[in-house]
């Protein structure tokens, strides 16, 4: 299934929106701005669904309010980098240019400003949660919306306690989980599981996907089939003029709009910086192995937590990945990552059978706060930017596309915008 179009030759020469990335988050805004009767053009580097959005692990994952950004993250740091191929690497060569990041980080994780984050992340949520099934309606991939849960699973009373207090407060925010003890507890809600696994939450509050490439590709046909289009093109910079929107191309042609949005994943901070805009975007590098149909009786998703990463069932197989990589967007792939999440699956699902999967790695765009930047560029009050979500942009995608579609129309946003403004971390360093 192909989603490009070519464009007609009576085209006009300047349509309303250019959305620049053709993953989940620009197609949802895509869709939601197609709604609201605007000519929309996507362009991406490389087509639909060929980034993050293709291989995540499919989970919509509502309750997952804590930021990244914490005193637990940066005191369990140092162990994980001890470890190459544990929940958290950072490559030597690629040490000195995370420094800036680390510090904006470190700062993200004060108390104060978790509290915070935490705030703004529970509304991005609630809302995320609130508009997908009608933006599912919208794009007609409601079949493909799984509620099955997911289940977190611990070798440790400690962990485990440490993860109830963050289950404790997401609860104020109406979310619900159940705790399990013992291994007769977590064989009710997941059989096969190892029985090294001592304790467990459940929560119905995490959906799933049933399969996250396969629905990107699906937003693609939808939206060419509702008449917006969709070119392979290569976005290097972003110029404005009191007429609108100049987008230049790495072929040196350009395309003109009333307005663009900047969802390009990973990339999106280097058509920031042509607009003046200096934002700290980093990428969390992932890796997953996903096997074949029937590789487990996989029943929901299952998150390994003290070992950073999750079991996810997939109509197209069982996915086992995760982990953190902050490795930037020009080393190769170290797939002896995902073998080695594969190895620890095999002892954690007794029975898991590991031939015949299919390696892959992506760019998660990640900012220091966990948050995402969803706003106007400060110079340029037609381009909006939406990215750095991280490990969520399945997730919070149809809720970004309504906030961003209310900025593009002039309605009020749903959630106050201010703690995902993109210049929130000028002057921090």
């Amino acid at each position: 299934m192909t989603a490009t179009t070519t464009a007609p030759a009576d085209q006009p020469s300047r349509t309303d929106l250019v959305v620049i990335g053709a993953g989940v988050i620009g197609l949802s805004i895509a869709h939601a701005a197609l709604s609201r009767g605007m000519g929309v053009l996507v362009i991406d580097r490389t087509g639909p669904a060929a980034g993050a959005s293709a291989g995540n692990a499919g989970g919509f994952a509502f309750s997952e309010i804590h930021p990244l950004a914490s005193a637990d993250t940066l005191m369990a740091s140092p162990k994980w980098l001890l470890d190459p191929l544990g929940p958290l690497s950072l490559p030597l060569r690629y040490a000195p240019m995370m420094v800036p990041w680390m510090l904006r980080f470190a700062k993200a994780s004060l108390p104060t400003r978790v509290a915070a984050s935490t705030r703004a992340q529970a509304a991005l949520m609630a809302h995320a949660k609130k508009v997908l099934e009608p933006a599912m309606a919208l794009t007609g991939t409601s079949d493909m919306l799984r509620k099955t849960g997911q289940l977190q699973v611990f070798e440790s009373s400690r962990s485990f306690d440490a993860a109830r207090r963050d289950c404790d407060e997401a609860a104020h925010y109406g979310y619900s989980f159940r705790p399990l003890i013992g291994a007769d507890a977590i064989a009710g809600v997941q059989p096969g599981l190892s029985p090294r696994f001592t304790h467990g939450i459940a929560t119905e509050d995490w959906w799933a996907i049933a399969d996250p490439k396969l629905y990107t590709l699906a937003l693609a046909k939808s939206l060419t089939g509702k008449g917006g289009r969709i070119d392979t093109a290569e976005a290097r910079a972003i110029s404005v003029s009191s007429e609108g929107v100049t987008i230049h191309l790495a072929d040196g042609t350009t395309l003109a709009a009333r307005q663009a949005v900047v969802a390009a994943g990973a990339h999106s901070h280097r058509l920031a910086a042509s607009l003046g805009d200096r934002i700290p975007l980093e990428t969390e590098r992932g890796y997953n192995t996903t096997l074949p149909p029937g590789a487990f009786d996989l029943r929901r998703h299952i998150t390994f937590s003290e070992h950073g990463f999750v079991a996810a069932p997939l109509s197209t197989g069982i996915r086992i990945g995760g982990a953190v990589e902050l490795g930037g967007l020009d080393l190769p792939p170290n797939y002896a990552r995902s073998k080695a999440m594969l190895k620890k699956a095999e002892g954690f699902l007794p029975g898991l059978k590991t031939a015949d999967g299919t390696e892959w790695m992506g760019f998660r765009p990640s900012l220091p706060d966990t948050l995402p930047a969803i706003g106007r560029a400060s110079r340029a009050p037609n381009v909006i930017y939406a990215f750095g979500h991280g490990h969520l942009g399945l997730t919070q995608s149809a809720g970004t596309a309504d906030l961003v579609a209310a900025l593009l129309t002039g309605a009020p946003p749903a959630i106050d915008l201010t703690p995902f403004a993109p210049n929130r971390f000028k002057g921090l360093l």
